[in-house]
């Protein structure tokens, strides 16, 4: 078993980059899209969210690839990614049309759901700045080879999207791995997306291929079934309920079919409510499984981000040498605090994340 390689950060650039597209969220709090006269906006996006934590939580140096519109909604991406510290130079700005046509940010309004109405998203994001992103349009060579990333993290969400996008994360993972960059691809699997790729079976040909780029493949049990095709012992129709034992030999068969994969991890999550969760972690690696802290009832304030929020921790462990144990708590504490916040983004500090994985509780903070 390979161990997993990460350049230093003396021969680097940047410690994290991400791509993929930065949508603006619409939250209307605990009211309804359909009802509600105010919203609250955020910016966010499945990828962009770990660069955004590696910078503002982890102090680690993070840029995002993406497209914009140059119009005022771009400009307002643009300030929310500059609040968040994440370097900007390789976004391509689109001209606007005036109508958004040809052009635009993609919208996503989502509830954050509460006791029994669960968590709704609604997105509004066709023709936008970023789904048009195509091969040839970033020098992925001049990212990877003259500046130097270490962690590159890209997703099932931003493939999704369009064939073009699907073989411009192809293009990039293929250029990174051959700079020794760590690919980290979290699949993301949403059934919405995946429909105009032709479903589950179009998502299994287009993940599958990335796959064979990828050192660390994360997904939950519903995203290894739909995106790379591999079953789960234990688990019910609907992956409501999924036996630990069932999830390690499904990775274990993963492996065995993409033997590149040095680290694969998931988030385990019940969701008794939308408010109450049960939430904990598994990692993967050097063919051992690590659990995370079980966090049993977890109360939940917004969901949305709680895996990219694990997502980031992972790497965060990984990049500092902490090893696979204490990645997956990093992971799994700072996912659960993502989920205490509005929000895609995380608000907290690496002290706060630590002090969660110690198992302090709530006490005020002075």
């Amino acid at each position: 078993m390979a161990e997993l390689k990460i350049k230093s950060a003396a021969e680097t650039k940047w410690d994290c980059v991400s791509f993929g597209e930065v949508m603006l969220r619409f939250d209307p709090g605990f009211g309804r899209v359909r009802n509600t006269r105010t919203f609250q906006v955020w910016e966010g996006g499945g990828e962009y969210n770990v660069a955004r934590a590696m910078r503002k939580c982890w102090g680690k140096r993070a840029a995002v690839v993406t497209a914009l519109p140059k119009n005022d909604l771009g400009w307002l991406v643009e300030d929310f990614i500059m609040q968040g510290g994440v370097d900007m130079s390789h976004v391509i700005w689109r001209d606007f049309d005036g109508l958004g046509r040809n052009t635009r940010v993609g919208l996503n309004f989502t509830e954050k759901g509460f006791g029994p109405r669960p968590a709704l998203g609604c997105s509004d994001r066709g023709h936008s700045a970023a789904s048009q992103i195509r091969p040839g349009e970033v020098n992925w060579e001049k990212l990877f080879g003259e500046e130097g990333v270490r962690w590159f993290q890209t997703g099932g969400i931003f493939a999704a999207l369009a064939s073009n996008t699907a073989e411009a994360v192809l293009e990039a993972v293929e250029v990174a791995q051959k700079y020794g960059t760590v690919v980290a691809y979290d699949l993301n699997y949403r059934a919405s997306l995946w429909k105009s790729q032709g479903g589950k079976e179009g998502a299994q040909k287009i993940n599958r291929e990335i796959a064979k780029y990828c050192d660390v493949m994360i997904g939950n049990e519903e995203d290894f079934t739909a995106c790379l095709g591999f079953e789960v012992e234990g688990a019910d129709e609907h992956l409501t309920n999924i036996e630990t034992e069932g999830f390690k030999k499904m990775i274990e068969t993963a492996v065995k079919a993409f033997p590149n994969f040095k680290v694969a991890a998931t988030t385990l999550r019940n969701a008794k409510t939308a408010s109450v969760n049960d939430w904990s972690a598994l990692v993967w690696y050097d063919g051992k499984i690590y659990e995370s802290m079980k966090r049993d009832n977890l109360e939940i304030y917004d969901r949305v981000g709680g895996g990219d929020g694990f997502a980031s921790g992972l790497a965060y462990g990984f990049l500092e040498g902490k090893g696979p144990q204490l990645a997956v708590e990093y992971g799994a504490a700072h996912g659960a605090l993502a989920m205490s916040t509005p929000g895609d983004t995380s608000m907290v500090r690496v002290e706060e994340v630590e002090a969660a994985m110690k198992g302090k509780g709530a006490r005020v903070i002075r």
